[in-house]
């Protein structure tokens, strides 16, 4: 073949090869075997293997030198053995046409007739089969029209008990849970009736219900009460504060001016001076009284402010 077409070739050949190769590995391998028992390899393949790989043939021509033809070989003929024997064999001994035929003939024509006989026969019965046949296929056809109607006779009344059935299931389901809903409303009536009132004044013990009078008067106004106390305090100590701060300057005063001796030409200060002086130590006693309210005061302010 020509180069082209070894080439298909070739490769149709190493296709069949993988095709072969992936059906050998894809096939499942032989399953291990039980126990006290091994497996023996056996030559399973073919033993005449065709060989895939073809030599490439070329045709090649080379001119000879011209022979003499040889000679024909003559025919080997035997040597003669015994002698020649003839017999003499007159007209009608061995074969009469007229007698012998007459038994072939009556054979031909009684398996011809015994043939048309048995094709005729073979020809009605085929009918009568047909006929039968066609008998049957309506009989059957009948019957299966039948059949097909009990089927679905019967599947109706399958279905129809089923649906029965499961009405019925539903029903009892029904009747169950409407049971056992009304125990249990009636065992939660009966264990409530004595829970409702005991977490009730439990809720009120713990303050979840109270009156929203009084809780606006605890959360609201005592707050803004005690706020608005705590800074009028706060303003009368600083009043008292500023007042103490006060006597005490006009007080450091006049020490120091009594304190200092007058000046020589000054006659009458002296005859003025214990009006003065005993208008100081009235000046410290009013201010002493002052000052104890204002240290009690102080000492009594503190637990207020704390509260």
């Amino acid at each position: 073949p020509s180069p082209p077409e070894f080439k298909k070739e070739k490769k149709a050949r190493k296709k069949v090869l993988a095709r072969k190769l992936t059906q050998e590995q894809i096939r499942p391998g032989t399953p291990e075997p039980v126990e006290g028992r091994e497996h023996v390899y056996v030559q399973t393949e073919l033993y005449l293997e065709e060989i895939s790989d073809r030599v490439i043939e070329v045709d090649e021509e080379c001119q000879t030198d011209e022979f003499l033809d040889r000679p024909p070989t003559p025919l080997f003929i035997p040597a003669k053995s015994g002698k020649d024997v003839a017999t003499q064999i007159e007209e009608g001994e061995l074969f009469d046409f007229d007698i012998e035929v007459k038994p072939i003939l009556e054979v031909l024509i009684g398996k011809t007739v015994e043939q048309a006989l048995l094709e005729v026969m073979e020809e009605e019965e085929l009918s009568q089969l047909w006929s039968h046949q066609r008998a049957f296929a309506e009989l059957r056809n009948a019957e299966f029209a039948e059949l097909q109607r009990l089927e679905e006779q019967d599947r109706r009344i399958r279905e129809e008990k089923e649906r029965r059935r499961l009405e019925h299931l539903e029903k009892l389901r029904k009747q169950k849970e409407t049971a056992e809903k009304v125990a249990a409303r009636a065992f939660a009536q009966r264990y409530l009736a004595d829970l409702i009132p005991s977490v009730f004044c439990n809720l009120y013990d713990s303050g979840f219900f109270y009156d929203p009078i009084e809780r606006d008067i605890e959360t609201e106004f005592l707050p803004w009460l005690m706020s608005e106390v705590e800074e009028t305090l706060q303003k009368k100590l600083l009043g008292r504060m500023l007042l103490d701060s006060l006597i005490r300057m006009v007080v450091e005063k006049r020490l120091d001016e009594f304190s200092h001796p007058p000046p020589p030409d000054e006659t009458e200060a002296p005859a003025e001076e214990p009006s003065a002086t005993d208008a100081a130590p009235e000046v410290t006693g009013e201010a002493d009284p002052a000052d104890q309210p204002v240290a009690e005061q102080d000492e009594t302010d503190q637990p207020v402010a704390e509260e």
